[in-house]
């Protein structure tokens, strides 16, 4: 596996750095960030994965995330994947909304046409981006945790939840729990996954934790100004499920925070810490 350094930069005595590889999961290039604290020869590093949100890439939470402080303090490293594959020949929605296709990947694998062939991030971000990582970086992959932002925590919660085994520690900002109830996952799930319903359960985390899925606890921040708050991420079904289903879910309503990086970065050190206690 071929791997292009776009950029690096010193940050913290460790380097932030962009990459470029070949995917064989989408067909496309992929563009990822990785920050590498400093540290010892030989010495193997715990990593968290940050999975972005609509919109956004590996840029958005680089450069507004603030966590590099944090990294550099724990010893963590942290990955940040794009959100879908890109290019000319990718095919986005044709409506021309920001929800689906391009930079909307939804961290699932297409089953439906035209998106198959190349929408296949649940695969790219679970299997393929790991073996390059531990191939490239000085990662630790015994212990691995994730988190992320909004279709980004649906993606950590969805993944976590499914690879319990893999993952010591998973959290989430404002994350879309229930798609299969929400207009920006319906849309997406619908003409990602096709209009049977019950192939859309491995893709919610409700659904998913009604089904069985288990977790010894999640951490979930979620701003009570976010505009999305009542009709997109409704963190009131996860709630619900996890208390149904014996799950400590720490959720916390933040007063007068949005959707926005301003939020994240506010909470994004403490979200590092609870992963690192767990991460040892």
């Amino acid at each position: 596996m071929i791997v292009e350094t776009l950029s690096t930069a010193r940050a913290f005595d460790g380097v932030q750095g962009v990459y470029r590889h070949g995917s064989t999961a989408t067909g496309t290039d992929m563009t990822f960030a990785v920050y590498v604290p400093s540290h010892a020869e030989d010495t193997r590093l715990p990593v968290v994965w940050y999975l972005s949100g609509l919109t956004c890439t590996h840029a958005n939470v680089m450069e507004k995330g603030e966590y590099r402080r944090a990294c550099a303090e724990l010893g963590l490293i942290l990955v940040a994947p794009d959100t879908s594959p890109r290019g000319p020949d990718v095919p986005d929605d044709p409506a021309g909304g920001y929800d689906f296709g391009l930079g909307a990947g939804f961290y699932v694998d297409a089953t439906q046409a035209p998106y198959a062939a190349q929408y296949r991030m649940w695969s790219y971000v679970t299997e393929e981006l790991p073996a390059l990582v531990a191939a490239h970086f000085p990662a630790d992959m015994a212990r691995q945790s994730i988190m992320g932002h909004s279709m980004g925590g649906h993606g950590a919660l969805t993944i976590g939840l499914r690879h319990p085994d893999r993952y010591k520690a998973v959290s989430a900002f404002a994350p879309i729990v229930a798609p299969s109830q929400v207009p920006w996952g319906r849309k997406a799930l619908t003409g990602y996954l096709g209009v049977d319903a019950t192939c859309w359960r491995a893709h919610d985390a409700v659904t998913l934790i009604e089904d069985g899925a288990r977790l010894p606890g999640l951490l979930v921040d979620q701003g009570d100004a976010d505009p999305f708050f009542a009709e997109q991420l409704r963190p009131e079904l996860l709630e619900i499920a996890c208390r149904d289903a014996g799950i400590d879910l720490t959720l916390r309503r933040q007063p007068g925070y949005d959707h926005s990086y301003f939020f994240i970065s506010t909470f994004l050190a403490d979200h590092l810490h609870w992963h690192a206690a767990r991460l040892g």
